[in-house]
């Protein structure tokens, strides 16, 4: 008879589900990886800005010694930017890592996590990592029903997780919306406002979530390097909330959960203002020429602040899959999303714009 180790709700979670690499679909199809175009894991697709990988170049002659456990001279670059003290700043192995520390630090087992549905997989996972217990609110419009969240609070509530742009889908809450439901949210829970897209937004949409920390004290805004700032394999992101929350934060961190490397690419990358405007404008580009043909092709789409578009590819519930593989067959990595609850639909991360059509011919061909 096996011995089952650790408790039931570690032992129930299904694994996160990322996006297939490369190397992966190349052994799995026989196909040249140099003719695979992966749009799967809203990676920037001009790859890391020069000036981080420079930074990255003098910080190797270190590496032989362990990085800055705090982060000083990264944290003062986020400090000056985002106008925080340094004690208001957490350093993450990625914005994943201040997702699940938040959950850790927050969330007994049997306490309750408000999350969307279609919100990121990780609230679930986190969640249910602590033995929490996941409050999913239907979601409106393939997007966040703030009104709802804010009526299923309850004196069990531990932590709320907002995502903005939200991912999978890509929808978007205007400010107003989120300073009415901070307004509504008892002191005893934290709010957790992923906002690992914001630096796609236009520039009429952006607002500022920092006033919102200075205001509420159980508000944690999380960010990340991975996306428009091109650093997705490093792994990195901060979070930026009032010190009652990144002490406790701070508390439970792994040591040395930042890299040498990650931090002086992200020194360079925060500072780096011409490759972010140039990502945020091929992404445009890229977002217009995607659409453009899901238009004419007649597919649904949901309308996307991020760098990735939710696509409809068939009405039965084996649509997704059976679109997904033929797209890996043709070397194009898209993401089903049929673990959220989307089983027709796939979501296309927007590449260059060679990348873009390469998909668009796939697609085509797929759906004749």
């Amino acid at each position: 008879m096996s011995t089952q180790f650790g408790p039931d709700y570690v032992r129930a979670i299904a694994p996160y589900q990322s996006g297939k690499p490369i190397s992966e679909v190349a052994r799995e199809f026989g196909l040249e990886e140099a003719s695979i175009v992966k749009l799967a894991s809203n990676e920037n697709p001009l790859g890391m800005p020069e000036s981080a990988r420079l930074a990255m170049h003098a910080a190797m002659a270190d590496l032989g010694r362990y990085p800055d456990a705090n982060g000083f001279a990264l944290k003062a670059v986020i400090s000056a930017k985002y106008n925080v003290a340094q004690e208001w700043i957490t350093l993450g192995n990625g914005s994943n890592d201040i997702l699940e520390l938040a959950a850790h630090a927050f969330v007994e087992p049997g306490q309750e996590v408000i999350f969307a549905q279609y919100s990121f997989a990780v609230y679930a996972l986190a969640t249910q990592a602590v033995g929490g217990k996941a409050v999913v609110i239907a979601a409106k419009e393939y997007g966040h029903d703030l009104t709802a969240m804010a009526a299923a609070i309850t004196a069990h509530t531990r932590l709320v997780f907002i995502a903005n742009p939200n991912n999978p889908t890509g929808t978007f809450l205007p400010a107003a919306d989120i300073a009415a439901f901070l307004a509504q949210v008892p002191e005893h829970v934290v709010v957790v406002l992923d906002e690992a897209y914001n630096e796609y937004l236009a520039p009429e949409l952006q607002y500022d979530s920092i006033e919102w920390v200075r205001q509420y004290p159980n508000l944690l805004v999380s960010r990340t390097l991975s996306k428009a700032f091109g650093l997705a394999g490093l792994r990195i992101g901060f979070g930026i909330a009032q010190p009652s929350i990144t002490d406790l934060l701070n508390r439970i961190r792994q040591p040395f959960n930042v890299n040498s490397m990650a931090q002086a690419a992200a020194i360079a990358a925060l500072n780096d203002h011409e490759f972010l405007a140039r990502s945020a404008t091929l992404n445009s580009a890229g977002y217009l020429q995607l659409t453009e043909v899901f238009d004419a092709l007649g597919l649904e789409y949901v309308p996307s602040f991020g760098n990735f578009v939710l696509v409809r590819v068939g009405d039965d519930d084996g649509a997704g899959a059976r679109v997904n593989l033929a797209l890996l067959k043709c070397g194009v990595i898209v993401r089903p999303v049929g673990n959220y609850g989307l089983p027709q639909w796939l979501r296309v991360s927007i590449g260059l714009q060679a990348e873009n059509a390469t998909f668009i011919d796939a697609l085509k061909r797929i759906l004749a």
